[in-house]
């Protein structure tokens, strides 16, 4: 069972001479079976009254949310416990870690820039 991770930047643009709307999507980062990630995600999605299977569906993250995941990166509160049977030595939690600090960054900017930042997953 695999699970990927993507991160996108998302801007949309009203053309008013062609009454149309044209939504610019860029990957901005990916991940691959960070299921702590996954289930602070969810979490989010969850306190946002959603329901259901939570397998490709975008999740808005604000500066907030960015805010939020930084503050549980640095103070080790990401829900390392063992998922789908898979852990991680310490080495590569704290690769991971700074992988996701890379990526908040990034999104930061990319909010700054007027861009919507999105989360979404694959199973």
């Amino acid at each position: 069972m695999g699970l990927d991770q993507y991160a996108h930047k998302v801007k949309a643009t009203y053309d008013s001479d062609t009454l149309t709307e044209t939504r610019t999507k860029t990957e901005i980062h990916t991940w691959r079976k960070h299921y702590p990630l996954q289930q602070c995600m969810e979490a989010l999605w969850v306190s946002r009254g959603e329901e259901g299977s939570f397998n490709c569906v975008d999740v808005s993250l604000t500066e907030e949310d960015l805010n939020r995941l930084e503050k549980a990166i640095l103070n080790d509160e990401m829900p390392w416990e063992d998922w789908m049977g898979e852990e991680e030595t310490e080495e590569e939690k704290a690769d991971t870690l700074a992988y996701d600090l890379e990526f908040i960054k990034k999104a930061r900017e990319s909010l700054a820039d007027g861009w919507k930042i999105v989360y979404s997953s694959w199973f």
